[in-house]
Protein backbone atom coordinates (compact mmCIF):
# COMPACT_ATOMS: atom_id res chain seq x y z
CA UNK A 1 0.00 0.00 0.00
CA UNK A 2 1.16 3.66 -0.86
CA UNK A 3 1.98 5.44 2.39
CA UNK A 4 0.13 8.20 3.34
CA UNK A 5 1.27 11.72 3.03
CA UNK A 6 1.00 14.28 6.10
CA UNK A 7 -0.35 18.01 4.69
CA UNK A 8 -0.58 20.45 7.03
CA UNK A 9 -2.17 23.69 6.05
CA UNK A 10 -5.61 23.64 3.81
CA UNK A 11 -4.43 27.42 1.59
CA UNK A 12 -4.40 27.16 -1.97
CA UNK A 13 -0.78 25.11 -1.57
CA UNK A 14 -1.94 22.71 0.59
CA UNK A 15 -5.37 21.84 -0.91
CA UNK A 16 -3.77 21.98 -4.24
CA UNK A 17 -1.03 18.94 -3.33
CA UNK A 18 -4.16 17.10 -1.79
CA UNK A 19 -6.05 17.00 -4.78
CA UNK A 20 -2.86 16.15 -6.99
CA UNK A 21 -1.58 13.46 -4.44
CA UNK A 22 -5.12 11.87 -4.27
CA UNK A 23 -5.56 12.17 -8.27
CA UNK A 24 -2.49 10.51 -8.62
CA UNK A 25 -3.49 7.27 -5.86
CA UNK A 26 -1.71 8.62 -2.99
CA UNK A 27 -3.88 8.97 0.26
CA UNK A 28 -3.83 11.68 2.22
CA UNK A 29 -4.01 12.84 5.62
CA UNK A 30 -4.75 16.99 5.08
CA UNK A 31 -4.74 19.07 8.63
CA UNK A 32 -6.53 22.34 9.08
CA UNK A 33 -7.28 23.68 12.45
CA UNK A 34 -10.08 26.23 11.09
CA UNK A 35 -13.50 24.64 11.56
CA UNK A 36 -11.34 22.38 14.91
CA UNK A 37 -12.14 25.24 18.00
CA UNK A 38 -8.80 27.34 16.35
CA UNK A 39 -9.06 30.55 13.84
CA UNK A 40 -6.56 33.23 12.32
CA UNK A 41 -6.84 36.57 12.82
CA UNK A 42 -8.07 37.25 9.25
CA UNK A 43 -9.88 34.10 8.48
CA UNK A 44 -13.88 33.82 8.35
CA UNK A 45 -14.87 30.94 7.69
CA UNK A 46 -13.58 27.15 7.72
CA UNK A 47 -13.57 26.67 3.99
CA UNK A 48 -10.82 25.41 2.35
CA UNK A 49 -8.25 27.58 -0.33
CA UNK A 50 -10.34 30.81 1.33
CA UNK A 51 -8.50 33.64 0.35
CA UNK A 52 -7.60 36.33 2.91
CA UNK A 53 -6.42 38.76 0.79
CA UNK A 54 -6.49 39.50 -2.94
CA UNK A 55 -9.16 37.83 -5.04
CA UNK A 56 -6.80 37.81 -7.59
CA UNK A 57 -4.47 34.89 -9.66
CA UNK A 58 -2.84 37.43 -11.65
CA UNK A 59 -2.11 37.44 -15.33
CA UNK A 60 -4.15 35.14 -16.92
CA UNK A 61 -2.23 35.26 -20.38
CA UNK A 62 -0.27 32.34 -21.23
CA UNK A 63 1.07 33.79 -24.77
CA UNK A 64 3.18 36.30 -23.04
CA UNK A 65 2.98 36.76 -19.14
CA UNK A 66 5.18 33.52 -17.30
CA UNK A 67 2.45 33.57 -14.45
CA UNK A 68 -0.19 33.20 -17.26
CA UNK A 69 1.79 30.20 -18.82
CA UNK A 70 1.89 28.66 -15.34
CA UNK A 71 -1.98 28.76 -15.51
CA UNK A 72 -2.07 27.07 -18.68
CA UNK A 73 0.19 24.18 -16.88
CA UNK A 74 -1.87 23.71 -13.89
CA UNK A 75 -4.59 23.54 -16.25
CA UNK A 76 -3.27 20.80 -18.17
CA UNK A 77 -2.49 18.79 -15.43
CA UNK A 78 -5.37 19.08 -13.85
CA UNK A 79 -5.16 21.81 -11.27
CA UNK A 80 -8.05 21.57 -8.66
CA UNK A 81 -7.77 25.53 -8.01
CA UNK A 82 -7.69 26.45 -11.92
CA UNK A 83 -10.87 24.03 -12.01
CA UNK A 84 -12.53 25.84 -9.73
CA UNK A 85 -11.15 29.80 -10.14
CA UNK A 86 -12.42 29.33 -13.42
CA UNK A 87 -15.80 28.22 -12.94
CA UNK A 88 -16.19 31.07 -10.34
CA UNK A 89 -14.22 33.32 -12.50
CA UNK A 90 -14.74 37.62 -12.00
CA UNK A 91 -14.24 40.45 -14.54
CA UNK A 92 -10.19 41.83 -13.86
CA UNK A 93 -9.08 42.53 -17.23
CA UNK A 94 -6.44 39.91 -18.49
CA UNK A 95 -6.11 39.24 -14.74
CA UNK A 96 -7.70 35.77 -12.93
CA UNK A 97 -9.46 36.99 -10.62
CA UNK A 98 -12.88 35.40 -8.02
CA UNK A 99 -15.57 35.20 -5.82
CA UNK A 100 -13.84 34.23 -3.12
CA UNK A 101 -17.12 32.77 -1.23
CA UNK A 102 -17.46 30.47 -4.16
CA UNK A 103 -14.53 29.81 -5.04
CA UNK A 104 -13.63 28.39 -1.53
CA UNK A 105 -16.48 26.91 -1.36
CA UNK A 106 -15.78 24.71 -4.48
CA UNK A 107 -12.35 23.44 -3.43
CA UNK A 108 -13.61 22.31 -0.21
CA UNK A 109 -16.66 20.56 -1.66
CA UNK A 110 -13.95 18.74 -4.13
CA UNK A 111 -11.58 17.62 -1.51
CA UNK A 112 -14.07 16.18 1.39
CA UNK A 113 -15.70 13.94 -0.89
CA UNK A 114 -12.53 12.41 -2.72
CA UNK A 115 -12.07 8.56 -1.45
CA UNK A 116 -8.44 9.38 -1.05
CA UNK A 117 -8.75 12.56 1.39
CA UNK A 118 -8.93 12.50 5.05
CA UNK A 119 -9.70 15.90 6.28
CA UNK A 120 -8.72 16.68 10.16
CA UNK A 121 -9.66 19.89 11.70
CA UNK A 122 -7.08 19.88 13.99
CA UNK A 123 -4.00 22.25 15.02
CA UNK A 124 -0.54 21.30 14.70
CA UNK A 125 1.94 22.38 16.97
CA UNK A 126 4.80 20.81 15.62
CA UNK A 127 6.56 19.21 12.79
CA UNK A 128 6.10 15.56 12.55
CA UNK A 129 9.13 13.30 12.90
CA UNK A 130 8.81 10.92 10.68
CA UNK A 131 6.72 10.10 7.65
CA UNK A 132 6.05 12.12 4.25
CA UNK A 133 5.40 15.43 5.02
CA UNK A 134 4.14 18.92 3.08
CA UNK A 135 3.98 22.09 5.30
CA UNK A 136 1.67 24.11 3.67
CA UNK A 137 0.46 26.91 5.94
CA UNK A 138 1.14 30.10 4.79
CA UNK A 139 1.41 33.58 6.81
CA UNK A 140 -1.13 32.86 9.12
CA UNK A 141 0.38 30.04 10.85
CA UNK A 142 -0.24 28.76 14.39
CA UNK A 143 2.00 30.18 16.83
CA UNK A 144 4.00 26.98 18.15
CA UNK A 145 4.10 25.40 14.64
CA UNK A 146 5.57 28.72 13.46
CA UNK A 147 8.33 28.70 15.98
CA UNK A 148 8.63 24.71 15.59
CA UNK A 149 9.37 25.66 11.65
CA UNK A 150 11.62 28.50 12.28
CA UNK A 151 14.05 26.24 14.73
CA UNK A 152 14.41 23.83 12.09
CA UNK A 153 14.83 26.08 8.79
CA UNK A 154 16.12 28.95 10.58
CA UNK A 155 14.75 32.33 10.68
CA UNK A 156 16.82 33.56 7.78
CA UNK A 157 15.14 31.29 5.24
CA UNK A 158 11.50 32.94 6.62
CA UNK A 159 9.60 35.95 4.88
CA UNK A 160 6.66 38.04 6.21
CA UNK A 161 3.92 38.45 3.67
CA UNK A 162 0.64 38.85 5.93
CA UNK A 163 -1.05 41.90 5.28
CA UNK A 164 -5.01 42.46 4.20
CA UNK A 165 -6.57 44.37 1.48
CA UNK A 166 -9.56 46.78 2.08
CA UNK A 167 -12.86 46.11 0.09
CA UNK A 168 -15.05 49.09 -0.15
CA UNK A 169 -19.17 48.85 -1.40
CA UNK A 170 -19.64 49.40 -5.10
CA UNK A 171 -22.96 51.93 -4.20
CA UNK A 172 -20.31 54.12 -2.13
CA UNK A 173 -17.91 55.07 -5.20
CA UNK A 174 -18.65 58.35 -6.53
CA UNK A 175 -19.02 57.61 -10.61
CA UNK A 176 -19.03 61.58 -11.31
CA UNK A 177 -15.22 61.27 -10.56
CA UNK A 178 -14.53 57.64 -10.74
CA UNK A 179 -14.41 55.72 -14.27
CA UNK A 180 -14.60 51.99 -15.40
CA UNK A 181 -11.55 51.08 -17.70
CA UNK A 182 -8.75 48.28 -17.66
CA UNK A 183 -5.29 49.58 -17.98
CA UNK A 184 -4.41 49.35 -21.73
CA UNK A 185 -8.12 47.92 -22.79
CA UNK A 186 -7.42 44.79 -21.47
CA UNK A 187 -9.97 42.03 -21.59
CA UNK A 188 -13.29 43.87 -21.94
CA UNK A 189 -11.60 47.11 -21.52
CA UNK A 190 -13.80 48.16 -18.69
CA UNK A 191 -13.39 45.43 -15.98
CA UNK A 192 -11.72 47.99 -13.11
CA UNK A 193 -13.00 50.71 -11.68
CA UNK A 194 -10.54 53.73 -11.32
CA UNK A 195 -10.27 56.54 -9.11
CA UNK A 196 -7.99 59.28 -9.73
CA UNK A 197 -6.10 61.67 -7.81
CA UNK A 198 -4.07 65.05 -8.35
CA UNK A 199 -0.91 65.97 -7.22
CA UNK A 200 -1.97 67.54 -3.92
CA UNK A 201 -4.73 64.57 -2.98
CA UNK A 202 -1.73 61.71 -4.07
CA UNK A 203 1.14 64.11 -1.42
CA UNK A 204 -1.43 64.02 1.06
CA UNK A 205 -2.53 60.31 1.09
CA UNK A 206 1.06 60.04 0.43
CA UNK A 207 1.79 61.80 4.24
CA UNK A 208 -1.23 60.03 5.92
CA UNK A 209 -0.06 56.32 5.48
CA UNK A 210 3.16 57.31 6.65
CA UNK A 211 1.58 58.93 9.76
CA UNK A 212 -1.13 56.30 10.25
CA UNK A 213 -1.17 54.17 12.96
CA UNK A 214 -0.54 50.38 12.41
CA UNK A 215 -0.92 47.58 13.65
CA UNK A 216 1.56 45.76 16.58
CA UNK A 217 3.56 43.25 15.00
CA UNK A 218 4.43 39.62 16.42
CA UNK A 219 7.03 38.64 18.15
CA UNK A 220 8.38 36.84 15.14
CA UNK A 221 7.52 39.07 12.73
CA UNK A 222 9.53 41.84 13.60
CA UNK A 223 12.50 41.04 11.93
CA UNK A 224 11.54 39.01 9.47
CA UNK A 225 11.40 40.64 5.75
CA UNK A 226 8.38 41.20 3.65
CA UNK A 227 8.12 38.94 -0.05
CA UNK A 228 8.15 41.93 -2.03
CA UNK A 229 5.11 40.98 -3.90
CA UNK A 230 2.55 41.54 -0.94
CA UNK A 231 4.43 44.67 0.58
CA UNK A 232 1.70 46.41 2.32
CA UNK A 233 1.18 50.42 1.18
CA UNK A 234 2.70 52.33 3.62
CA UNK A 235 5.84 49.99 3.52
CA UNK A 236 5.99 50.70 -0.17
CA UNK A 237 5.55 54.93 0.93
CA UNK A 238 8.63 54.81 2.95
CA UNK A 239 10.99 54.09 0.30
CA UNK A 240 10.27 57.19 -1.60
CA UNK A 241 7.33 59.70 -2.17
CA UNK A 242 6.74 58.40 -5.83
CA UNK A 243 6.85 54.43 -5.34
CA UNK A 244 3.33 54.33 -5.29
CA UNK A 245 3.50 55.93 -8.33
CA UNK A 246 5.56 53.24 -9.96
CA UNK A 247 3.69 50.58 -8.24
CA UNK A 248 -0.12 49.93 -6.94
CA UNK A 249 -0.92 53.61 -8.14
CA UNK A 250 0.78 53.62 -11.29
CA UNK A 251 -1.73 56.14 -14.03
CA UNK A 252 -0.20 54.62 -17.03
CA UNK A 253 -2.69 53.23 -19.79
CA UNK A 254 -6.08 54.80 -18.04
CA UNK A 255 -7.42 57.71 -19.51
CA UNK A 256 -9.86 59.81 -17.12
CA UNK A 257 -12.63 61.28 -19.37
CA UNK A 258 -13.23 63.95 -17.81
CA UNK A 259 -9.49 65.77 -19.33
CA UNK A 260 -8.67 62.45 -21.79
CA UNK A 261 -5.00 62.31 -19.82
CA UNK A 262 -3.54 59.94 -17.27
CA UNK A 263 -4.31 61.47 -13.96
CA UNK A 264 -0.80 61.93 -11.81
CA UNK A 265 -2.06 58.66 -9.57
CA UNK A 266 -4.46 56.12 -9.44
CA UNK A 267 -6.32 53.91 -7.06
CA UNK A 268 -8.08 50.49 -8.86
CA UNK A 269 -10.80 48.51 -7.55
CA UNK A 270 -11.56 45.07 -8.90
CA UNK A 271 -15.05 43.14 -8.55
CA UNK A 272 -14.52 40.76 -5.28
CA UNK A 273 -17.77 38.94 -5.60
CA UNK A 274 -20.17 37.66 -8.21
CA UNK A 275 -22.83 40.13 -7.63
CA UNK A 276 -20.59 42.87 -7.80
CA UNK A 277 -21.39 45.08 -4.85
CA UNK A 278 -18.05 44.38 -3.82
CA UNK A 279 -15.00 45.83 -4.87
CA UNK A 280 -11.46 45.15 -3.50
CA UNK A 281 -8.32 48.13 -3.88
CA UNK A 282 -5.56 46.61 -5.89
CA UNK A 283 -2.61 46.23 -4.29
CA UNK A 284 -3.54 47.50 -1.09
CA UNK A 285 -2.27 45.46 1.35
CA UNK A 286 -1.86 46.96 4.65
CA UNK A 287 -0.94 47.20 7.99
CA UNK A 288 -3.17 50.36 8.89
CA UNK A 289 -5.53 49.40 11.90
CA UNK A 290 -8.99 49.73 10.74
CA UNK A 291 -9.62 53.15 12.26
CA UNK A 292 -7.07 54.49 9.85
CA UNK A 293 -8.20 52.90 6.86
CA UNK A 294 -11.62 54.21 7.08
CA UNK A 295 -10.11 57.95 7.70
CA UNK A 296 -7.75 57.60 5.14
CA UNK A 297 -9.47 55.94 2.14
CA UNK A 298 -12.20 58.10 2.53
CA UNK A 299 -10.07 60.47 1.53
CA UNK A 300 -10.14 58.76 -1.64
CA UNK A 301 -12.73 61.30 -3.53
CA UNK A 302 -14.50 58.46 -5.71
Amino acid sequence: MTERVTIIGGGLAGSEAAWQLAQAGVPVRLFEMRGGGDMTPAHQTDQLAELVCSNSFRSDNAASNAVGLLHAEMRALGSLILREADVHRVPAGSALAVDREGFAAGVTAALLVHPLIELVRQRVDSLPGSGATIVATGPLTAERLAGSIAELTGSEHLAFFDAIAPIVHRDSIDFSVAWFQSRWNKGDGKDYINCPLDKAQYLAFHEGLLAGEKSEFKEWERDTPYFDGCMPIEVMAERGVDTLRHGPMKPVGLDDPRTGRWPYAVVQLRQDNRQGTLWNIVGFQTKLKHGEQVRLFRTIRA
